[in-house]
């Protein structure tokens, strides 16, 4: 507060002793006498003149550079006052105002600022201190203005003294809206927190990431690059280079700066877009001498200088390349139009700008169209003498519509939606009031109604929201070259709350697929199958391309990841856009390894059929007989049949219902096959067994029929359990990279290993009572091929626990067929082989007498083995020795003989003895 009182002392002085401006009044641009004043901020002029560095004197100078389009808003604004006079509106009162030329200067603003707070009615020019302006009148109730940020933080700050109502038509910074700092602000247009936004999105959309930015410093130039960050952030645009100009003309480094910003430019080779947040004056240096250096890049424009004839009219502006830029919404133009056309039959004794710019144009009658803006310009800076052309009004009707050129439809539009919310609050304060009488209401009180105020113009509403801001939305233009002459057309408009850009016809589409055909990255682009890969040390837009992984994807261009497939259904190779379905698989009956299991499954049936006819047709032979006769032949035959058979169940698409059976049928049918088998070991051993204990046990254990249910039975309950509790079932194995193996899960792995021991532990016993009677009659003695088969069952069994544990895929079921093969086809083998080969090729052996002569040889030898073993023992044990072939050892092997004789006879029905009587051998 004391600060500001400072500056309110410091300021008085000014008026008191500068020496430009003699009298207050003196210092006002536009004038016009009302019921109620309004008051104006402008920059008419673009600088002001100074001859040395820095001020020396506390005074104000003399501004210059007269700026058109500026000198238009001071048009629009009396434009649209003298609208609401004409209407009904506020019937029988009248709008005045004051506008002031802030010369593009903070300190002139401010200047202006303090004549808008001193008290009305005054004989002198003050500003009284008071601790409570509730009831203070100053000169005007409102201020239109200003233009820029940075003079508008400035003037709103003291115009926060009085609460008096600020309505700017663009000062865009985002602080404004902050309503603790500037509670007296609002404005017509949205926050650049939504234009910073609308640029990070439109640069996004056309696919470029590696941009760079101009912004000038000062509070607007700095708050618009901090937002613009940010919304790139989010966008995943980077920022290539930050460049800060000074932000006002009148720096003697502006022309320095703008050279080493267009030499970084140049430098910044792969940066083609350019986001620029400066001023139209700033705009104008840096195109002309960029058109000089032959810069041409893609320039997205900010609203200050988006539609600035001053700028599109530039010689050659072309060579610049593209500009997209971002403006207010505009409105209806037509009675703004009419105005400018009867512009000379305006008054102009209480208008300095309309004056001077009457005067500039009259002394330019001389020059063409297209250089009358030059010629303007050059005079108003002061580099030439001019005197006036004393017919003003042949100039003006001569050149009625170049001002129309000059106009900027979205900040005329703003311009008249701020004076039309004042007269809307003001109609609605005045209901209760005559307002007539200038002190009918304080500013204070106008702004708490304007705040709230709503009002209709051109088939909309408007109203200011919380943030004092009336957010009305952007229109996206391009400037395009039409007849040698740079227009700006209208490409979309920008929805702030859905953040959409709304286009409507097939032209403008174009124009933005031609927008995205300009590359400004970084790196080059990763295409679909590629994702980005950044290092800590690397910018996120700067970064390698490498191909996507196995079992991942992507289908867009500059993925920052792969995409993962869904592993149990889908796979994807390296590089892919896309993820593929698996495929299927399993063991079916067209695969070439199938086919080959199956041939020898069907020639193992033929074998079985082959061998099953082959002894049907020797039923009464020794062979056919010693083979335990044609009942467990055909049992066993059965069995490997169904062995055989069970193979098919593993090939094919695998169902519930095989995957049942394969297990089952194999293990109830193999046991059956090992228990007829232990049962013919047996009978084996008993019959050629002269050991009496191991007689005496054999004969206790031996029950044919007992031991085969016995044994089949368990096997059958494991069964039975398994499918109860734990049955395999189908199931999909999604655990490889590019198929599904269908396959069957067996449910239990220990069910499955109780079956397959079970069977290799009768398996074991059978090998243990075959491997006894291996020493058997050659031509009968199955003892020995049946301790083969086992062996051949036990390597193909052990063998196959490790296979089939680290085998997977759609040939696992080919490994237990390949086991069931080599176990079923060496016990066939093993078993029937002999028989079938002494059958068919040694009949001589086959018979009656052939098979008699063997046991009598065998038994013989037997007896003498055992014979001599009973007189060793007993000549040990009596330290005698006898070879007297009467003696009591000759007749005790006689004995013995005999006894073997009608032993294995007993147990084989196919001896008939000759040598001794039925009665001898039961006898014996």
């Amino acid at each position: 507060m004391a600060l500001l009182i400072v500056l309110i002392t410091c300021f008085v002085i000014i008026f008191a002793t500068s020496q430009p401006c003699q009298t207050p009044d003196d210092f006002v641009a536009a004038t016009s006498p009302g019921h109620i004043m309004i008051g104006g901020l402008f920059a008419i002029h673009e600088k002001m003149l100074s001859s040395e560095d820095y001020p020396r004197r506390p005074e104000i100078q003399k501004c210059v550079g007269f700026e058109i389009s500026n000198f238009l808003q001071t048009l629009a604004m009396i434009h649209s006052i003298e609208m609401i006079n004409n209407s009904t509106l506020l019937s029988g009162v009248k709008l005045g105002y004051e506008i002031y030329d802030t010369c593009t200067d903070v300190t002139v603003a401010m200047a202006a600022a303090l004549r808008f707070l001193s008290k009305f009615n005054c004989s002198r020019e003050m500003v009284e201190f008071k601790c409570d302006y509730s009831s203070y009148m100053p000169r005007v109730k409102a201020v239109i203005g200003a233009g820029y940020s940075e003079i508008t933080m400035a003037v709103s700050r003291m115009l926060n003294l009085q609460l008096m109502p600020q309505v700017s038509y663009e000062s865009t910074a985002e602080t404004l809206s902050d309503k603790i700092r500037f509670p007296s602000f609002l404005r017509t247009v949205p926050s650049d927190f939504y234009q910073t936004k609308a640029m990070a999105h439109l640069i996004q959309k056309s696919g470029w990431n590696w941009i760079g930015i101009l912004t000038t410093d000062d509070d607007y130039g700095r708050l618009a690059l901090n937002n613009f960050a940010v919304q790139t952030a989010a966008n995943n645009v980077c920022i290539a280079f930050r460049e800060v100009l000074p932000a006002f003309l009148s720096d003697n480094t502006v022309e320095v700066k703008i050279n080493q910003t267009l030499e970084r430019i140049i430098a910044e080779a792969q940066v083609n877009v350019i986001v620029v947040f400066l001023s139209q004056f700033h705009v104008f240096d840096l195109f002309s001498k960029a058109i000089e250096r032959n810069i041409k890049k893609i320039w997205i424009a900010s609203d200050n200088w988006s539609t600035a004839t001053k700028i599109t009219t530039i010689p050659n502006v072309k060579r610049v390349g593209k500009v997209v830029g971002f403006t207010f919404r505009r409105g209806n133009m037509s009675s703004f139009h009419s105005f400018l056309q009867n512009l000379h039959m305006f008054p102009s004794d209480n208008n300095k700008p309309l004056n001077e710019y009457a005067m500039l144009l009259s002394a330019c009658a001389h020059a063409e169209d297209g250089d009358l803006s030059q010629c303007i310009s050059n005079y108003s800076q002061g580099s030439l003498a001019y005197k006036a052309n004393q017919d003003i009004e042949r100039n003006f009707s001569l050149r009625n519509d170049f001002l129309w050129d000059y106009t900027e439809p979205g900040l005329v539009h703003s311009i008249q939606l701020a004076v039309f919310a004042l007269g809307y609050a003001i109609q609605d304060l005045c209901q209760a009031r005559d307002c007539q009488n200038p002190n009918a209401f304080q500013p204070w009180e106008l702004l708490d109604v304007l705040k709230n105020v709503t009002f209709m113009d051109g088939g909309g509403s408007y109203h200011f929201d919380a943030l004092g801001d009336m957010n009305t939305g952007y229109d996206v233009v391009l400037w395009k070259e039409i007849n040698g002459r740079m227009t700006i057309t209208k490409m979309a408009q920008y929805d702030l709350k859905n953040d959409v850009f709304i286009v409507t016809d097939q032209e403008t589409k174009n124009e933005f697929r031609n927008l995205k055909q300009i590359q400004s990255k970084c790196s080059k682009e990763c295409s679909p199958g590629q994702m980005k890969k950044t290092t800590k040390s690397q910018h996120i837009c700067c970064y390698e391309c490498v191909n996507c992984p196995e079992n991942h994807y992507s289908n867009q261009t500059d993925m920052d990841r792969c995409l993962l497939c869904n592993n149990e259904t889908h796979w994807a190779p390296v590089r892919s856009t896309m993820c593929f379905e698996k495929e299927v698989e399993y063991l079916n009956w067209h695969d070439s390894l199938a086919i080959l299991l199956l041939a020898l499954s069907l020639l193992g049936i033929m074998f079985v059929l082959a061998i099953g006819i082959i002894f049907t047709r020797n039923l009464n032979t020794p062979v056919v007989k010693s083979s335990g006769g044609l009942m467990v032949s055909y049992v066993i035959l059965f069995c490997h049949f169904l062995n055989f058979a069970s193979t098919g169940f593993f090939i094919g698409e695998p169902q519930d219902f095989t995957c049942k059976t394969r297990q089952t049928l194999f293990g109830v049918s193999f046991t059956l096959c090992i228990s007829c088998i232990l049962m013919k070991s047996l009978k084996i051993l008993l019959a050629f067994s002269f050991d009496p204990k191991l007689q005496n046990f054999l004969k206790c254990v031996y029950k044919p029929i007992p031991i085969i249910f016995t044994c089949t039975g368990v096997q059958v309950v494991i069964c039975t359990l398994w499918l109860i509790f734990a049955a395999p079932a189908v199931e999909e194995n999604v655990s490889l990279p590019r198929v599904i193996i269908l396959e069957c899960e067996e449910g239990s792995v220990l069910a499955f290993g109780t079956v397959l021991g079970y069977i290799a532990i009768l398996a074991f016993i059978c090998f243990i009572f075959a491997f006894k009677g291996r020493k058997l009659p050659e031509n009968y003695n199955e003892a020995k091929f049946i301790t083969f088969g086992m062996l051949i069952y036990f390597i193909a069994w052990i063998t196959f626990i490790p296979v089939y544990a680290t085998t997977f895929g759609k040939y696992l079921p080919a490994v237990e067929i390949i086991v069931i093969l080599i176990s079923n086809y060496g016990i066939l083998c093993c078993t029937f082989f002999p028989k079938c080969y002494v059958i068919l090729c040694k009949q001589e052996t086959n018979t009656k007498s052939a098979f008699l002569r063997m046991i009598y040889s065998y038994s013989s030898q037997s007896a003498s083995s055992l014979a001599v073993s009973h007189v060793s023992l007993d000549s040990t044990n009596s330290n005698v020795t006898t070879t007297n072939p009467r003696s009591a050892a000759w007749q005790k092997s006689k004995d013995l003989q005999a006894q073997a004789f009608a032993h294995t006879c007993r147990e084989n029905p196919t001896c008939v003895s000759k040598a001794l009587p039925r009665k001898r051998i039961s006898s014996i």
